[in-house]
């Protein structure tokens, strides 16, 4: 039997971050200087953080800064390829391709 794991996006992650640091949606909107509308969309999936709220939000909820904007990086990229059959050949692709640019520069 196969057990399927439910790979949270980021606005879920950040919903569980508020509310386990048992923060009010209002509290964490203010602290970010946007209206608490656009944060529940952020967490609804239904609009995207900026990297600069992304980076503020990972203070705010006093976690690791590097490990939310993978969290931010991740979603970008499903979010760009997410209907394309050839994506994960693309993302293999890719990974070689910024190897190989890390190394030569």
């Amino acid at each position: 039997m196969s057990k399927t794991v439910k790979m949270k996006s980021l606005g879920e992650y950040i919903l569980f971050q508020r509310i386990s640091k048992k923060l009010l949606l209002r509290q964490v909107a203010a602290q970010l200087q946007i209206d608490p509308s656009l944060l529940s969309r952020i967490e609804a999936g239904v609009k995207r953080p900026t990297r600069e709220q992304v980076i503020k939000l990972a203070a705010i909820f006093g976690i690791n800064r590097e490990q939310l904007l993978v969290h931010y990086l991740s979603d970008r990229v499903v979010y760009e390829l997410k209907d394309e059959k050839l994506a994960l050949k693309a993302m293999k692709a890719a990974e070689k391709k910024i190897t190989y640019i890390k190394r030569k520069g």
